[in-house]
């Protein structure tokens, strides 16, 4: 018998750790100062900390690395926890622009963004909840 293949996880893919915490860094930083993302920008708190914290211990367990977020915060819940803002359709587009031009900023590669893409647009569209 052979062993099965080890499949390499996307958090592996595009560099661990470092690449999580900069594509983090970059997604934050151009929210806070890109004019494009300002209603996005005017949903959080002023300091964007806490939330680039809170995003990268999630992207770390969805992309197949330590499933920070659960061991601190238990189920994501992402629907439940983003329920309190009113995100319609332009919010969903403002953040996947954003996240979109953080991961070529980052040197996500081409095919690994596409993916990433569909995914996180999948995700933005269910935390939709108002119409517009």
């Amino acid at each position: 018998m052979t062993a099965p293949a080890a499949t390499t996880t996307t958090y592996e893919k595009i560099g661990g750790d470092a690449a999580v915490g900069k594509l983090c860094d970059r997604f934050y930083e151009l929210m806070d100062t890109v004019p494009q993302f300002a209603e996005l920008r005017a949903m959080h708190p002023e300091s964007l900390q806490g939330s680039r914290d809170k995003l990268y211990m999630f992207l770390s367990g969805w992309f197949g690395g330590p499933d920070l977020f659960v061991e601190k915060f238990g189920h994501p819940r992402l629907r439940a926890r983003h329920m309190p803002f009113e995100i319609g359709t332009r919010e969903r587009d403002q953040w996947v622009a954003c996240m979109v031009l953080a991961m070529e900023d980052v040197g996500i590669e081409k095919e690994i963004r596409a993916k990433l893409l569909e995914n996180f647009f999948n995700t933005a569209d269910f935390m939709r909840n108002r119409a517009g």
